[in-house]
């Protein structure tokens, strides 16, 4: 008896985090085993279901999640697979239906695309969900924040040429180019562009200019 037999108890050692929901064993270590190949650099699984109809299917769709992508595997009765992914910034939105035995995740991607897997043991559609949310929440955060930098950087190239610049831009210019200084400088920290210690500390040197 090898140890890749189904037999051996210790044949699913490295996959058993992913089969905590009545996964197929087989089934997720034949993904997991073309998953290995690939995965980039830093990329981690982080679930793994495996699509359960009520009656024997050979070739259950799976649906994989890491930390920057999520998957859909559908394999057919000759041993060809058909293998998408999406990163989740792709994703437009996510639903989860319930009925007596099974649930159904419906995922939109923003091509138009739709990604939807019926027949999920419940347990697992309910991760899969779950792990959805929490990547849709971080997109919008990374999002959030880049949107900020970004109006930051511009409001000081355009307004002040850079917080750090602003002695140079204000000691060549106008008696009442300060005065103007100090208004959009306050108005970067009305708008959170600029924190209330960045402005003062501003605001004492341009007005030992004056």
């Amino acid at each position: 008896m090898t140890s890749d037999s189904p037999t051996d108890p210790h044949a699913y050692d490295h996959i058993a985090r992913f089969m905590t929901e009545d996964q197929d064993p087989e089934q997720v270590a034949k993904i997991y085993e073309k998953l290995s190949q690939l995965l980039t650099r830093g990329e981690e699984p982080l679930y793994i279901a495996v699509q359960k109809p009520m009656v024997l299917d050979l070739t259950p769709e799976i649906v994989v999640m890491t930390n920057r992508r999520l998957m859909h595997y559908t394999p057919d009765l000759f041993g060809r697979a058909k293998f998408t992914d999406y990163i989740w910034r792709d994703m437009r939105s996510v639903e989860l239906e319930e009925n007596v035995w099974r649930a159904t995740l419906t995922i939109e991607i923003h091509d138009g695309t739709q990604i939807r897997v019926d027949n999920l043991v419940k347990e697992q559609a309910r991760r899969l969900y779950a792990i959805a949310q929490q990547m849709e929440e971080n997109v919008r955060e990374e999002l959030r924040l880049r949107e900020m930098e970004e109006k930051r950087a511009a409001a000081g190239g355009v307004i002040l040429g850079g917080l750090g610049s602003i002695s140079s831009a204000t000691s060549a210019a106008p008696s009442e180019e300060p005065l103007q200084a100090l208004s959009k400088l306050k108005q970067l920290m009305e708008a959170g562009l600029i924190t209330a210690d960045e402005y003062e500390a501003k605001k004492k040197e341009i007005l030992a200019r004056l």
